[in-house]
């Protein structure tokens, strides 16, 4: 009998012997009486502040013996396993001699692409950026002196714009089987078993740049080719139907193309709208980047257990409820012991974002505490309705590249200078160097600064020991999410043009690493 065992509680140094004797504890068994242990999921409880935090288990285990009594939620039958989806060979679909394109080497891209070619068909992977190590490059010298290259920067390139993030794999979703075959293929490629079981697991920036050419090359050895510094330019639809893509000048005969090209490409939007492929305009958020001392964080969080090498840097996840004239606010993307960074796909205009290392062993620890942005706060006006929440984003974006400097430097302010309005000077001590002191309210909407005025000390009471004066604010974080949607039918279809299938952050239908790469996954399936 195959048993699932729930809310096992097992101390931070666990090791395989103490999970075993916790289930004979839990079945009143031997361990000769137990096969084939796995954790499925591990959790850290550190809600009671004064015990050490502890391990929550569930595992699946083989039971020899009387069945027990079970206890729904508790002990129980473990289902029975899912089916694969994945990784077999299917009959070949659509015209042999136009295999199908893929644009966009980001996490829907890249397991759209793997997906193809495991099926036996030979994608052809388009990446407008370049390869990881030139990427790396590139990114190092726009950080260090503002040089920027509009087609391989922050925002393109090998491995989208996730690359540099803290590598965070939150699966809201409810698809397991379709998440365990994305973590999977990141553990073959290189990444830490943990991820299979962590509640909350990620990799890391600087894993992430050994794991996703690894990844890439497994494409390469199932039939596929890539071609990077590859820009798509147009496509060439004939009776409502795709049949073909321009890259870089070079055109490229296709029946079937997977647009995953990311919420920064908005050349590709542009292009679209031309092209008579339907979009609309989404909502999105908007905010700053709030970064603060991490070790305030890891005493919010664990206490006086905060200094454990095993429990690693701490995160938090914040929100506030609208009140009065102020909109609700959340916290986005926290990024542990990591770094502010800076970030643009345009001359002119600056956004930026959160990252971590695998060790997250940085001395501070920053989020997005964003604000909701709809339709209705940007004029609908013209023929490009789809367009303007862009011109929304570009307009704080181009405020935060004049205010930074013009040279892509950072606009930043203390919190209690944000509050007051105020410009005031910046902490020597911090993860941003390139940072530069401004009053934010000149680059923020005003529904979005009074908002931020209002939430932030709140939300930042429940971190009991932050102080709002150790706290900074990056401006402006724009890009968390796609401000358009590109209309598709349920089979994965664009509703304007066959053998279109929009996917991925960029088509408005994910958000992050691996809601992407499950929808590039899923269009794939659909095609089949």
């Amino acid at each position: 009998m195959r048993l699932r065992i729930n809310q096992i509680v097992m101390s931070l140094a666990y090791g395989e012997d103490d999970v075993l004797k916790a289930i004979c504890r839990e079945l009143r068994c031997k361990k000769e009486q137990l096969e084939n242990v796995e954790i499925l999921r591990r959790s850290i409880d550190a809600r009671k502040k004064d015990k050490e935090p502890r391990y929550i288990l569930s595992v699946e285990v083989d039971f020899h013996g009387k069945p027990p009594m079970l206890k729904p939620g508790q002990l129980e039958k473990a289902p029975k396993p899912e089916l694969p989806i994945l990784g077999k060979k299917v009959p070949m679909v659509g015209n042999v001699e136009t295999p199908p394109v893929v644009i966009g080497a980001g996490p829907a891209g890249l397991m759209a692409a793997l997906t193809l070619a495991e099926a036996g068909l030979k994608p052809l992977l388009i990446e407008r950026g370049a390869e990881t190590p030139d990427r790396s490059a590139q990114v190092e010298a726009f950080w260090k002196n503002g040089t920027l290259d509009v087609e391989s920067n922050v925002l393109y390139g090998e491995g989208g714009a996730g690359l540099f993030s803290d590598g965070k794999l939150t699966a809201r979703s409810k698809d397991r089987a379709r998440i365990r075959r994305f973590f999977e293929t990141l553990v073959a490629c290189g990444a830490s078993p943990d991820i299979l079981i962590d509640s909350a697991p990620h990799i890391g920036s600087d894993d992430l740049a050994r794991i996703i050419p690894v990844l890439r090359n497994r494409i390469w050895e199932l039939g596929g080719a890539c071609a990077f510094n590859s820009r798509l330019e147009k496509i060439r639809v004939e009776d409502g139907a795709l049949r073909g893509v321009t890259v870089s000048g070079k055109e490229i005969r296709t029946d079937a193309c997977f647009l995953a090209t990311g919420h920064s490409a908005r050349d590709v939007y542009s292009m679209l709208v031309e092209s008579g492929v339907a979009l609309e305009a989404k909502p999105f958020a908007v905010g700053v980047r709030l970064e603060i001392p991490q070790h305030r964080i890891d005493t919010a969080q664990y206490g006086k257990w905060a200094d454990l090498p095993t429990l690693g840097s701490a995160s938090f996840r914040l929100t506030r409820k609208e009140e009065g004239n102020a909109r609700r606010c959340y916290s986005f993307c926290m990024c542990p012991g990591g770094l502010v960074i800076s970030c643009a796909s345009s001359e002119g205009l600056l956004t930026t974002n959160g990252m971590s290392l695998s060790a997250r062993d940085k001395p501070f620890g920053n989020a997005a505490f964003l604000v909701p942005v709809g339709p209705e706060d940007f004029p609908m006006v013209g023929k490009n309705l789809p367009m303007t929440g862009i011109e929304f984003q570009k307009k704080m974006e181009r405020a935060a590249f004049e205010a930074g400097g013009s040279d892509y430097g950072i606009p930043a302010a203390r919190l209690v200078d944000f509050l007051e309005g105020n410009m005031g000077g910046l902490p020597p001590e911090r993860s941003c160097g390139r940072a530069v002191p401004a009053v934010l309210q000149n680059i923020l909407p005003g529904f979005v600064s009074g908002t931020l005025q209002s939430a932030l000390p709140k939300m930042l009471r429940e971190l009991n020991g932050a102080e709002l004066e150790e706290a900074v604010l990056y401006a402006a974080e724009t890009r968390s999410s796609a401000p358009i949607r590109v209309l598709r039918e349920t089979g994965g279809e664009s509703i304007s043009v066959k053998g279109l299938f929009p996917c991925g952050e960029g088509a408005g239908y994910a958000g992050g690493i691996v809601s992407s790469a499950l929808d590039g996954m899923r269009s794939v399936e659909l095609f089949f």
